[in-house]
């Protein structure tokens, strides 16, 4: 999906799930008219799916440390013996020369990116679900892909520069070949605005854009595996309680798979664009010319460099971000329900 500024397929319950009827169901609170006191059941979504997908970031961040490693180092070094080996060997490789720290680069922008970019995105999303449906009238699926992938642009393009000082962030090693050095967040903000220009915030962007089409791939898998592993039982969807969380979390790792081993490249690309190399920009910030130099210099398997650790992440990932997802969601529905509800009027007592 976003799949994290990225490619923040992994944050929330999937593009799929939030335009799903099935998995997000409304509120309890959308049945009582909203009189500006309470949460409507789209802010109770969002902010959901943004604590969602945050607590999802923070767990998984040494593998999105590790995944950004693998894909980069193809261009951050000309040594064929490679440094990093495999998930597992680059986690040890990590943790050996940074210690616990280097596992958690990029975290604060993850943290800052995350929310808004599930925010916007929301939000875009409630919009053009009222929107399409009128220019496609009878074609539900249309209207949710193109409302899905709408609000996935309008997110990616806000938040760009976020994913990419967290990239820059990432690979910042001592086997990097970049020769500028980030004390932290806002240094990175700093340093690439005066060294290289607002251009450079949006390195990479035009993967992402198209890394959307994930969504598109993902969307029909995973409706059609919902129904082969009977995530719901016979009782009303509805309710929530029919819910096989298991068989919902089996569906979304599958789909994710699928989606994955088509779109992945996409990242690796991305990837690339956004961090700092001794390649002329010529090559590195453009599409086609990156594509060639790529395939030339370590051939087909390096656009899929890091799949396996991207798979793996995606697993805990989506488990993660399902159980927190209905976890906050059903806390705030309650709070909102209980809480914010006005108190009950006294009873009138009865004259004797």
């Amino acid at each position: 999906m976003l799949e994290d500024g990225n490619n923040h397929e992994y944050l929330v319950p999937d593009v799929a799930a939030a335009s799903s009827s099935d998995v997000v169901e409304p509120c309890r609170s959308e049945i009582i008219d909203n009189d500006g006191s309470r949460l409507g059941g789209t802010q109770i979504v969002a902010i959901s799916g943004a604590l969602a997908g945050f607590l999802s970031g923070v767990a998984v961040c040494p593998l999105d440390v590790a995944k950004t490693r693998l894909q980069a180092q193809g261009m951050q070094s000309q040594n064929e013996n490679k440094y990093y080996r495999g998930m597992f060997g680059t986690l040890r490789t990590i943790y050996r020369d940074e210690g616990p720290r280097g596992m958690y680069k990029g975290l604060v922008p993850i943290v800052l990116g995350y929310f808004p970019t599930w925010m916007i995105y929301f939000s875009v999303y409630e919009f053009c679900k009222d929107l399409y449906p009128a220019l496609f009238p009878g074609y539900d699926f249309i209207s949710h892909s193109c409302s899905a992938i709408s609000a996935g642009a309008v997110s990616t393009i806000c938040t760009n520069p976020i994913w990419v000082v967290k990239t820059r962030l990432m690979l910042q090693t001592h086997v990097s070949t970049n020769p500028t050095h980030y004390k932290g967040t806002r240094d990175a903000f700093r340093k690439i605005w005066n060294q290289e220009g607002i251009k450079s915030f949006y390195a990479g962007l035009i993967p992402s854009l198209l890394g959307l089409f994930h969504v598109a791939i993902h969307f029909p898998v995973y409706e059609k595996l919902k129904i082969t592993f009977k995530c719901y039982g016979d009782s009303d969807l509805r309710s929530g309680r029919s819910l096989h969380l298991g068989r919902l979390i089996l569906a979304s790792c599958c789909s994710k798979m699928v989606a994955s081993l088509i779109t992945y490249p996409h990242e690796i690309l991305r990837t690339r664009m956004q961090l700092k190399s001794n390649l002329p920009s010529t090559v590195q910030k453009r599409l086609f010319p990156l594509i060639k130099n790529t395939y030339q210099r370590e051939g087909f398997r390096a656009f899929y460099s890091g799949f396996a650790t991207n798979l793996f992440r995606t697993v805990p990932a989506s488990a993660i971000t399902l159980v927190s997802f209905e976890y906050v969601r059903d806390h705030i529905t309650s709070l909102n329900d209980s809480i914010l509800s006005p108190p009950p009027l006294p009873r009138k007592s009865s004259p004797n």
